[in-house]
């Protein structure tokens, strides 16, 4: 998706031809469609997104 965006960005927003003309959604859009599709992914991913680790203190020398 990142790539879409960046050709978007880089492209002309409308374009007209003897086909027709074509127009891109507007580039805001773009990035909330890709910040959604990223958080669907993360929430599908594993693990909470929180990391556990045991902490033991360091031993004084006597």
């Amino acid at each position: 998706m990142n790539d879409a965006i960046r050709e978007n960005a880089t492209g002309p927003k409308k374009v007209t031809g003897d086909a027709g003309s074509i127009e891109q959604h507007p580039l805001q859009d773009q990035i909330a469609a890709d910040k959604y599709l990223a958080s669907k992914q993360a929430a599908r991913s594993k693990g909470l997104g929180v990391k556990l680790a045991k902490i033991s203190p360091g031993g004084t020398v006597l």
